[in-house]
């Protein structure tokens, strides 16, 4: 594992390219209200374990909404918030309306349930390296699934390119100059696990392990967790190795793409960071983590013991705990950020 001390904690990186950029919504309020309102759900559990040579808190996202990951709090919230403009709950009440994304998987699940709740239509552009487990599924959920480009980045030029073409809503979970209201409101869904942890938990802890893609997990809990907890928590950030975009951007001081193969943490496997994710962790993180593909693999067989069953994208930030010697009486916390399915 590759660590790096975040040598602008607390002030945050000063750059042209977020001069315009919100930082993290820290509203969880606003979250849990129109969730409860229009998208109910259970929350998800925090267990407790002994692993990896240490008393870790896991919040298991695996089985959030029946879509398997946190990231069902995401463009389903910015839908209902739509929804909520346009005269309520009805399944009609965006009829008429289209979303297009790219995904990686989980996000479009996301999309694709809130778009069909509501009455709109959904399309999903996925690249070739994404498992086609995911295009089924987003076919049960009613969308139309486009496979089109060799990556993440690739797919999402072209759905940018079909909703600018067609009139289409583009809803992403990432973030650049001119393109981030949506985005924002998406990472605010988020803050209804944030809540929920805040609520579960009753104790702050010492060290919080966040593994980020784009960064849309990470730079939303992150910026939660200052809200509520200050600055007791030290906050990882963790990626692959071979997608530092955060870890990239930290080290170099500036906005960076990153340059890799392809790893199997499919759902990590991105190159370019969400610049409200990057403005609010630059702020609020203590450190930035890469972890290779083989320590990845490394907790999967133990965390399967225990009754987790998840993929390597969503196991990272225990693996990067892993690779940690943690004082003794530390409390980490890890976010299991989707199931196996």
């Amino acid at each position: 594992m590759k660590f790096l001390k975040n040598p602008y904690r607390g002030a945050g990186l000063e750059l042209p390219e977020l001069d315009d950029i919100p930082a993290p919504s820290v509203d969880a309020a606003a979250a849990r209200g129109l969730m409860a309102a229009y998208l109910p759900s259970e929350p998800t559990p925090l267990t407790r374990v002994e692993a990896f040579g240490a008393d870790v808190w896991i919040k298991d996202e695996s089985g959030r909404m029946g879509l398997g990951s946190f990231k069902a709090l995401g463009a389903a919230y910015v839908i209902a918030h739509m929804a909520q403009a346009r005269g309520g709950a009805q399944s009609t009440a965006l009829a008429g309306e289209t979303f297009i994304t790219s995904s990686a998987g989980n996000h479009g699940l996301s999309l694709a349930y809130g778009a069909a709740r509501f009455g709109a239509r959904a399309v999903i552009y996925m690249s070739k390296e994404v498992p086609s487990g995911f295009a089924a599924r987003l076919r049960a959920q009613g969308a139309e699934v486009v496979i089109e480009g060799d990556d993440y980045e690739a797919s999402m030029v072209a759905a940018k390119r079909a909703a600018d073409e067609n009139g289409w809503t583009l809803l992403l979970d990432t973030s650049w100059p001119g393109y981030w209201e949506l985005p924002h409101r998406l990472m605010e869904g988020y803050l209804a696990m944030g809540a929920e942890i805040v609520d579960q938990l009753g104790e702050v802890p010492t060290h919080v392990f966040l593994q980020a893609g784009v960064g849309g997990l990470a730079g939303a809990m992150a910026a939660y967790m200052r809200h509520v907890w200050g600055d007791a928590p030290k906050i990882i950030v963790v990626e692959p190795n071979r997608a530092a975009a955060l870890f990239g951007a930290i080290d170099a001081g500036r906005v960076v793409t990153a340059e890799g193969g392809t790893s199997d943490m499919g759902r990590l496997d991105c190159k370019e960071a969400s610049l409200i994710a990057l403005k609010g962790l630059a702020r609020d993180a203590d450190a930035f983590a890469l972890i290779s593909e083989e320590e990845a693999f490394a907790v999967m067989d133990e965390l399967a013991a225990l009754g987790f069953e998840t993929t390597t994208s969503g196991a990272a930030g225990l693996a990067a705990l892993a690779q940690m010697s943690l004082p003794d009486g530390a409390r980490p916390l890890c976010i299991l950020s989707e199931g196996a399915g």
